[in-house]
């Protein structure tokens, strides 16, 4: 059964922190490359990191240098530090890239608000 469960959102204060983590279940994602995607109201979702096979890791510019994904047998991590106003999203995971299978589900996400 493929399934994901994304956890560790909150409201945090602008320059604050959060470490997003998010628990998988299926082959396909223990050998492939993952990814954290988030989704602000009225927008698309887009992808944030990938961290590929071999530990590789990519950013979004607008993350890069304040945003660190990992990962650890079937968890996928995002420590997100330095969080300003527009962070604010639904923060998902799946595989990098996606899709990889017809109908490939997401998670229900974690909600992430950046306000003072």
């Amino acid at each position: 059964q493929v399934q994901l469960v994304e956890s560790g959102g909150g409201l945090v204060q602008p320059g604050g922190s959060l470490r997003l983590s998010c628990a998988t279940s299926g082959s396909i994602f223990s050998i492939n490359g993952m990814g954290w995607y988030r989704q602000a109201p009225g927008n698309q979702r887009e992808l944030v990191a990938v961290i590929r096979s071999g530990g590789i890791t990519n950013y979004a510019d607008s993350v890069k240098g304040r945003f660190t994904i990992s990962r650890d047998k079937n968890m996928v991590y995002l420590q997100m530090n330095s969080l300003k106003p527009e962070d604010t999203a639904v923060y998902y995971c799946n595989t990098y890239p996606y899709p990889l299978l017809a109908n490939q589900p997401w998670g229900q996400g974690t909600q992430v608000t950046v306000s003072s």
